[in-house]
């Protein structure tokens, strides 16, 4: 990896201008939204033919394809999924929030009303590559926040079938309306419905440049949760730390993909030069060494600073969407830490371990976006209305203000509203 020492007019940034795609991938998109909203399921029929070479008559995932995924499935691999399955849901119950409303003493009542989104649509990558854990990053939530109606799809396999893996972990959160469809199409039949798939109120998920490309087409017309970028991972360490484990943590991202970004961040030359070496040897053995090498040549990089003050202030303009802490007292440098996706303090809290199995959800702001955005969550499936009871004593004492303010606006009809209540004007 290549090594840089810190300047001052250094400009640090894990943006990729890869989100808003060509203009004919959005002349694409857009044509397969308006095919599927004007066509419904005979459009969807028709892309997966043309994308996925597989024909489909009935997208729907059937009960003797799921007890298939089960008896496929190995048994020890299901409890480690029902150990997450666990994990996940009890971090994402400490998450929920309910309604609340509070009194003053003139009669006036305010609050807020928190409710659960009627229904989701998650989508799963799949085709050549299975991401069980997908799902129970982006349903968990939603099931804890009280989503009734969780519509899930998938690209199929060229044999037309699904990933055991997908099926079982959509199955044992009791997902059924399970639809083998991918890309923009799935997108659009989400967003505005076809004849076999009723529209959904939110979309999320992670997929290829034309799923995100499709969520960012349909936003407004429901809502999305992010238009994740490639993964990144950002390693700050101090000579405490073991290159090989650094190493290995950077080509965790790495393999990801041709896009993803590793960087490592830290005040000790003899540590950069370590990791630089542990990551070229490690590439030799790496099953996914051609993606890998690409982004680390591409897109990773060594930064030394003088201090760790300045390693710091690094890693908060970076702002990455995984970050690693890995000094002699990780904690003490948290509360420093202020633009991240997830944390993961210490030698032993690798960023895997938050991919499946600790409980925090792996779906997580990349590009910079940590700088004002969350990781997926269960507020992300609810929503808040505003909750206001005047009492007339309380209406009467503040009307006359509430009018002026309405014509310091000019708008009169607002003023009239508020005074056709008031004592003097009512019959």
């Amino acid at each position: 990896m290549k090594i840089k020492t810190i300047s001052g007019a250094e400009r640090f940034s894990l943006k990729r201008s890869i989100d808003a795609g060509t203009d004919e991938q959005r002349k694409t998109v857009r044509s397969i939204i308006e095919d599927v909203k004007a066509n419904g399921d005979q459009a969807v029929r028709s892309y997966t033919a043309r994308f996925d070479g597989i024909e489909i008559d009935s997208p729907l995932v059937t009960k003797e394809e799921i007890e298939k995924a089960y008896t496929s499935l190995d048994s020890q691999l299901l409890q480690v999924m029902r150990q997450a399955i666990e994990n996940i849901r009890e971090y994402h119950e400490r998450q929920l929030q309910s309604s609340w409303f509070y009194h003053r003493k003139d009669g006036t009542m305010l609050g807020q009303k928190v409710t659960a989104l009627d229904s989701a649509g998650v989508y799963v990558p799949g085709g050549t590559a299975a991401y069980p854990s997908s799902v129970l990053m982006n349903v968990i939530p939603a099931l804890t926040a009280g989503v009734e109606r969780i519509v899930l799809v998938t690209p199929p396999g060229k044999d037309g079938q699904l990933s055991p893996g997908v099926l079982v972990a959509a199955a044992e959160l009791g997902i059924k309306d399970i639809y083998k469809m991918g890309g923009a199409q799935a997108i659009a039949a989400l967003a505005y419905g076809t004849e076999t798939i009723e529209p959904v109120d939110k979309i999320t998920g992670p997929g290829n440049i034309y799923v995100a490309l499709a969520k960012r087409e349909v936003f407004g017309d429901v809502d999305i949760d992010m238009i994740a970028g490639p993964s990144e991972i950002v390693v700050l360490a101090d000579e405490t730390a073991i290159p090989r484990e650094i190493a290995a943590d950077l080509l965790s991202q790495a393999e990801h993909d041709k896009l993803s970004s590793s960087v490592f961040v830290t005040d000790s030359m003899t540590l950069a030069e370590a990791v630089s070496a542990e990551v070229n040897e490690q590439l030799k053995t790496l099953p996914r060494r051609e993606i890998a090498e690409a982004a680390v040549n591409d897109y990773g990089c060594i930064y030394v600073a003088e201090t760790m003050d300045e390693a710091i202030d690094t890693v908060n303009t970076l702002a990455p969407e995984h970050l690693e802490i890995i000094t002699q007292s990780p904690e003490a440098l948290l509360g420093r830490i202020k633009h991240a996706g997830a944390i993961f303090l210490g030698r032993y809290s690798p960023e895997p371990v938050g991919d499946y199995f600790a409980g925090p959800n792996h779906v997580l702001p990349t590009n910079g976006t940590a700088r004002f955005s969350s990781p997926l969550n269960v507020t992300d499936f609810q929503k808040r209305s505003s909750i206001i009871s005047y009492s007339q004593s309380a209406f009467e004492e503040h009307a006359e203000s509430i009018a002026a303010f309405a014509r310091l606006e000019g708008l009169e009809a607002h003023a009239r509203s508020i005074e056709s209540r008031e004592r003097r004007n009512s019959k």
